[in-house]
């Protein structure tokens, strides 16, 4: 692992109830400043480390389709989103289509990986190791299908289902975008679209899980502490 001595420092921003365009701005904000300084730093031969964010947040209804999904595999035409009051986005992250909406935390993650490992496999595996560990803590098990990313539930049985989604973009190893776990999210939305375009998988919460709605504060305390544990590291 090529870290430093120290523990990494993660600056936290939260918010709730964001616009999707609102919080990829910021991301992209973060992203670019990183990518140019890094560009910077090495041509100039200064040694300051890259620095690192963590936005965790709540969004109102959207749909958001990653750069190799389909459009085929949105349900709903431009009307029907208006009177749904649902946004649309196309994205540059990787992966198909999925929703981003109340009751679900998505976490976007600005890492400069150099200072942790240059492994985009590992770092998508660290993500979902976060997320276990989170939903692990409601007696939920969660587990990893080859192939496809995010975590997911009875995944040898004949209803697999996936409680978080995940898909990033990086560019001289800094990541953006990242995961969105399901807590107390409407579930119902999902049916306007083709999940990350698997149409033989279904999808689930924390709330459906356990049948109770769950604080959503305490599951961002959680997902915070294990990001801690995973990439050790301090976030705040």
């Amino acid at each position: 692992m090529n870290s430093l001595p120290d523990k990494q420092y993660i600056a936290l921003s939260t918010y709730d109830h964001i616009p999707y365009s609102d919080a990829w701005k910021i991301q992209e904000d973060l992203f670019n400043n990183k990518v140019q300084s890094k560009i910077h730093n090495r041509t100039a031969a200064i040694l300051e480390p890259i620095s690192h964010d963590l936005i965790l947040c709540t969004h109102p209804h959207v749909y958001t389709l990653g750069k190799s999904g389909l459009m085929k595999h949105l349900l709903l035409n431009n009307e029907t989103l208006k009177q749904y009051d649902i946004e649309f986005f196309n994205t540059n992250r990787g992966g198909d289509i999925t929703y981003h909406g109340p009751g679900q935390i998505v976490g976007y993650p600005i890492l400069d990986l150099d200072q942790y490992y240059t492994d985009i496999g590992r770092y998508l595996r660290d993500l979902e190791e976060i997320i276990i560990r989170t939903i692990a803590h409601y007696n939920i098990i969660g587990a990893r299908i080859p192939g496809l990313t995010g975590v997911w539930l009875d995944i040898d049985s004949d209803n697999p289902r996936k409680i978080c989604a995940m898909g990033i973009r990086a560019s001289r190893w800094i990541t953006m975008h990242g995961f969105a776990l399901n807590v107390n999210t409407d579930l119902s939305f999902f049916n306007h679209i083709v999940p990350c375009g698997i149409t033989d998988k279904g999808v689930t919460s924390i709330e459906k899980e356990t049948k109770k709605s769950v604080d959503e504060k305490e599951v961002q305390a959680l997902i915070i502490k294990y990001f801690e544990e995973v990439f050790d590291s301090k976030v705040g």
